[in-house]
């Protein structure tokens, strides 16, 4: 490790509370107990309130009021920052070594009854995601890179239900991760427009000689779902869609990363929804059908001959094959 690594090391390790001696440090850190003593003049000379104790019993401490100072994690800081890197390495983070070892830190310079806690607070806290392939990490630090650093990006992109690939320049404003998909928010050459993009259908990425500005204030999370959910200021053609059923299908189907955006009246036994004509027509229909009869179509009439009309489609097709 670094001087500044094994510094800070030497404050983590006096934080726990317990006096602890040259020797010890050295054996903890793997060094030579002749640096330590260079470390510990190094951090008194900067400011920090180490106590020196000689004797049979002595050692180094730090201070009471230096060591009650909120310059490191508390537990329950601690048990976030754990809980939230469980939810970051199933969601595919790319930075996961990095991450691992900023928590085996985080435990390493703790004490006993530190660690314990925390354990206890991990052992019973689990994340479940859908599998992230390992090979997209490398495409997705090279995304995060170039969006802090302003790179353009030559890339591959291949479309969904598309065999074919085409090759475009872009400029990455942000990654997004969204139901259990990672996407890059970013100005396509091609097509001169903000774009998103699945980031598992990126091939071939590159870094190209051009650099950009990302527009000031611009935010990738605030386009991504402004192209996905309803605006309430947006003149368009809607329709209200009325729907009964049992209590527990209503609460999921108001809980719909759509229809949630949607709804403008509910009840236990009913829930109407303001939706655009247009999707009423094309999509809410599959949104509707895997609830199967626990839930029905009250109005408009459109909608159920639709769910009725995909329903005898299915039934034909697994009926002749």
């Amino acid at each position: 490790m670094s001087k500044a690594d094994n510094m800070l090391s030497i404050l983590w390790l006096l934080k726990t509370g317990k006096r602890m001696t040259a020797k010890q440090l050295a054996e903890i850190l793997e060094i030579n107990i002749r640096t330590v003593y260079r470390y510990i003049d190094s951090l008194c000379a900067s400011g920090v309130p180490i106590i020196s104790d000689a004797g049979h019993n002595g050692g180094y401490s730090l201070l009471q009021h230096f060591n009650e100072a909120p310059l490191f994690f508390d537990l329950n800081e601690q048990k976030a920052l754990i809980h939230a890197a469980a939810f970051a390495q199933e969601a595919g983070y790319p930075f996961g070594a990095d991450l691992h070892r900023a928590i085996s830190k985080l435990k390493r310079y703790t004490n006993e009854e530190q660690r314990d806690a925390i354990d206890r607070h991990s052992i019973g806290f689990e994340v479940i995601q859908p599998p992230v392939d390992p090979s997209l990490e490398s495409t997705l630090q090279e995304l995060e890179l170039s969006v802090a650093n302003g790179y353009t990006l030559s890339m591959e992109y291949q479309k969904a239900y598309q065999t074919t690939r085409q090759r475009r320049h872009i400029d990455p404003y942000g990654l997004v991760y969204w139901k259990g998909n990672w996407y890059i928010v970013a100005y396509c050459h091609l097509r001169s427009t903000i774009r998103s993009f699945r980031a598992d259908r990126v091939y071939e990425i590159q870094r190209t000689e051009a650099n950009f500005q990302r527009p000031p204030e611009f935010s990738a999370r605030h386009f991504f779902l402004s192209n996905l959910l309803p605006e309430a200021d947006k003149q368009g053609s809607t329709i209200l869609i009325k729907v009964k059923g049992r209590t527990q299908s209503l609460a999921d189907l108001c809980r719909h990363w759509y229809l949630g955006h949607t709804v403008i009246e509910r009840s236990e036994t009913q829930v109407i929804f303001q939706v655009d004509e247009q999707m009423a027509h094309s999509i809410l229909p599959h949104y509707l059908l895997p609830y199967g009869k626990s839930i029905q179509v009250e109005e408009p009439a459109f909608v159920k001959e639709r769910l009725a009309a995909i329903a005898a489609d299915l039934f034909h097709f697994y009926q002749s094959t």
